[in-house]
């Protein structure tokens, strides 16, 4: 019986074609700028999200800590929404690397407002924290690959404007908020001084994120990531990988999105299971089993035995991921084992 892997669009293996791109990569020292498929790749991110440059980096977590890092000083503070992968996965990191903290504010579905933001910047006083940076998350992992609303990131940046502070996006799944949306990745791009995309995720790639952002910014950046030891040299077989992903994955996410709303539509359907269908639109699917009366982890377990694989999210959630690796027969396959389990 085959296993059906649903934790996580991690998972994702390179598929043959991805190999040979790693395979016959060009490659040179990244950290004297030589690295040709790294510099091709850069290119390519810089240009799909309209920005001058980007930088590739190791991993998502290193990305938004090099961008926190360049626009903070210690002692500042970075407004973010309470589930936002900078606050809860990411080792403390701003505090450790760039000694600020984070103010959290309880979005809904991963979005916080300008009507929240505005009251909690720090006034120009030294007892207090500086407010320096908001930071957003498009789509959000917590809310269940949720959509920032463009309409409000406007609304964001004209208060950022107002009080001269900066503004990061990590954008780690804004592939399928572009797939989702048909919003152009520049257009989004637009309204931050930085932006953070991942390739190792729903585009399949085994490794990497990229930071873009002003030239300025990227210059900045490049120091970071030689200081935190993310300088690396011959990695144009890393970047060959990203590159491939991003010039053939990135439509195919439609697919991904069509898969993950059988699933939402099923447990929908289940009584004492909750779920926003409305806001199921990517790639995750988030399901609140509290009223069911069977507890994330015991069900995972279940579920398990039977093949399909997912993640407890809290003691009553469980999130479902679907990727490249997961076809139209697999989700037939998930949707008589959920009937199997839940009919009993």
């Amino acid at each position: 019986m085959k296993t059906i892997d649903l934790r996580s669009d991690t998972i994702t293996k390179p598929t043959p074609a991805m190999r040979a791109a790693i395979a016959n990569a060009e490659v040179g020292d990244d950290v004297f700028g030589e690295d040709p498929t790294i510099n091709k790749l850069q290119k390519k991110v810089a240009a799909l999200l309209g920005k001058e440059a980007a930088l590739f980096v190791p991993s998502g977590t290193m990305a938004n800590q090099i961008a926190i890092k360049c626009h903070t000083i210690p002692g500042d503070e970075v407004i973010c929404d309470v589930n936002s992968h900078i606050f809860n996965y990411e080792g403390g990191s701003p505090a450790f690397l760039s000694g600020v903290q984070l103010h959290p504010l309880p979005g809904v579905y991963g979005i916080i407002t300008p009507q929240q933001i505005k009251p909690v910047i720090r006034p120009k006083d030294s007892h207090y924290p500086q407010t320096r940076l908001i930071e957003l998350e498009n789509t959000h992992n917590r809310a269940g690959g949720t959509i920032y609303p463009l309409e409000v990131i406007k609304e964001i940046r004209q208060l950022v404007d107002f009080y001269d502070l900066k503004m990061h996006l990590d954008g780690a799944r804004l592939w399928n908020a572009h797939i989702a949306t048909g919003i152009p990745l520049h257009e989004y791009a637009q309204y931050f001084d930085s932006v953070s995309v991942c390739f190792s995720k729903g585009l399949g790639a085994p490794v990497g994120s990229a930071i873009a952002g002003s030239m300025e910014l990227v210059n900045k950046a490049h120091r970071v990531r030689k200081m935190l030891g993310g300088g690396m040299r011959q990695a144009g077989i890393l970047a060959a990988a990203a590159l491939y992903a991003v010039e053939n994955n990135i439509q195919r996410l439609a697919d991904d999105h069509a898969r993950a709303f059988r699933i939402a539509t099923f447990l929908h359907s289940v009584q004492g299971v909750s779920i926003n269908l409305e806001e199921t639109r990517t790639n995750i699917v988030i399901a609140d089993f509290k009223d069911y009366g069977v507890d994330a982890k015991t069900l995972c377990k279940k579920l398990g035995e039977q093949g399909v694989l997912c993640m407890d999210f809290s003691a009553t959630k469980i999130r479902f991921v679907t990727h490249l690796e997961i076809n139209d027969a697999d989700i037939d396959r998930v949707l008589e084992v959920f009937g199997k389990i839940f009919k009993n």
